[in-house]
């Protein structure tokens, strides 16, 4: 990898990793690990927050493309892009 691609992939894994960096934000992860699929209403009840805070935090998800919807009628239907983002909270989970 020549040091620009190696410059310009760890600033995109940095920036991706501190999207993930919040405890909802993990949480989310984690829900949408073993649900597969939510929308956001499922979501916020299930983190007992407001619908602004999750429908916020899964904002900044989107923007780095850790999760994606699909929309089904007025819903929208929350999932990992790569299940592999799980993993790091399994990870955090072992060695904290």
């Amino acid at each position: 990898m020549k040091t620009q691609d190696k410059i310009e992939f760890l600033k995109e894994s940095s920036e991706t990793l501190r999207a993930i960096a919040h405890p909802l934000r993990l949480a989310i992860i984690e829900l949408l690990h073993d649900n597969k699929r939510l929308s956001v209403t499922e979501i916020f009840q299930h983190l007992q927050v407001e619908q602004a805070i999750a429908s916020h935090h899964l904002r900044i998800l989107k923007s780095k493309k850790v999760v994606d919807l699909d929309r089904d009628g007025k819903n929208s239907m929350y999932y990992l892009v790569h299940n592999d983002y799980y993993d790091i909270v399994r990870l955090l989970s072992n060695v904290i």
